[in-house]
């Protein structure tokens, strides 16, 4: 199997970089586009204790494409002005990538994300843990086909409304 080249790293990390600018801006519908219109594309958000205990539990589970886009839905849509809002900032750092085929990367990002309400301007850390992502590389570009944050902690400050 032929090693990841420079391009594929910049592909990798501009796709990380429209997510998180996506997240960070409220633009859930730009949330999505990183994912690919795969069936079996996915989210899903759990803690380190739940891996490690191997349970199949989460704080997010979107485990295929249409749940993707129902999660767009709910927060555009059917949950909106139904919550306290709040803003995030995301900090990443790749610190792995490995070829699982000839277009497809598994990844590993550490991730910190600090939240603001917007009620109070209090900024504080949400969680840190690590993305174990598999992402495709096609066309010049690169889209998430599973995307699962693992959280350190297994108890969050707040609600999540937003994906990490």
């Amino acid at each position: 199997m032929k090693a990841l080249t420079a391009q594929d790293l910049f592909l990798i990390d501009e796709l990380q970089t429209r997510y998180i600018y996506a997240l960070d801006s409220k633009n859930i519908p730009g949330w999505l586009e990183t994912f690919a219109e795969a069936p079996d594309a996915s989210y899903i958000c759990t803690t380190q204790e739940s891996v490690e205990r191997n349970l199949p539990l989460a704080l997010i589970m979107d485990d295929c494409y249409a749940r993707l886009q129902d999660r767009v839905t709910y927060i555009t849509k059917i949950w909106a002005g139904t919550f306290q809002d709040y803003r995030t900032r995301h900090f990443t750092q790749r610190v792995n990538a490995a070829k699982l085929s000839h277009d497809t990367v598994a990844v590993h990002t550490n991730f910190t994300v600090i939240y603001t309400p917007e009620d109070n301007g209090s900024s504080e850390v949400l969680t840190a843990g690590v993305y174990e992502d598999v992402v495709k590389l096609a066309d010049g570009g690169a889209q998430f086909l599973s995307k699962k944050a693992v959280t350190d902690t297994s108890v969050l400050p707040r609600y999540l409304v937003y994906p990490l």
